[in-house]
């Protein structure tokens, strides 16, 4: 599964009208109205607000007033064939007083989504987890051999907390590991965006 790295902002202009895309990556469903909220406060005046998501398997989009299925639909087909998930993607428009039409609505808000994603930086997602494992003083040479490519926080105490994030196949490869020389308080399942 792919998705994008760094929030995008990219506008263009058809026939006046200014369309301004935000393409947003997203893991919660809940946090979707919070971000269509604030375009709203800081492109008070628009038209339009239309918008498509994919989050894992759960998809929507939304026309907000233009005629159906000539801007949320659009929207949410440039993400599907780009193989996107976990993402947000806002068109914003001004009307510039020119009509376009049911195609021209159509090629305008996929035209403009497909320049925003052009931007983008592209990641992979792989199933993971975000551990906290606590061992003694005396394992920790051997933890931090273990574990050394992974960016850990650290916290030393009486005894030593390390919290960390490692793709499911990494997990698998050094589990046993980590459970003779230490103890797993917490392991949570979490997806973890790389780079191309």
């Amino acid at each position: 599964m792919k998705t994008i790295i760094n929030e995008i902002v990219n506008e263009i202009i058809i026939n006046k009208s200014r369309f301004i895309t935000v393409v947003i990556p997203i893991n919660k469903i809940e946090d979707i109205n919070t971000k269509i909220d604030i375009l709203k406060m800081i492109y008070k005046d628009a038209t339009h607000y239309c918008f498509a998501y994919i989050i894992d398997s759960k998809e929507k989009c939304e026309d907000d007033g233009e005629p159906s299925g000539t801007a949320g639909l659009p929207i949410l087909n440039v993400l599907k064939n780009n193989d996107l998930t976990n993402i947000l993607c806002v068109v914003i428009r001004y009307f510039g007083g020119i009509k376009l039409g049911s195609g021209g609505l159509i090629r305008a808000y996929s035209s403009s989504v497909k320049e925003a994603i052009k931007q983008a930086k592209i990641g992979h997602i792989e199933k993971g987890y975000e551990i906290d494992i606590e061992f003694d003083y005396d394992n920790m040479k051997k933890m931090d051999y273990f574990l050394k490519d992974l960016d850990i926080k650290k916290i030393f105490d009486e005894k030593i907390i390390y919290t960390f994030k490692i793709s499911e196949k990494n997990y698998n490869n050094i589990k046993d590991i980590i459970k003779n020389y230490g103890n797993i308080l917490n392991i949570k399942n979490i997806n973890i965006i790389k780079g191309d």
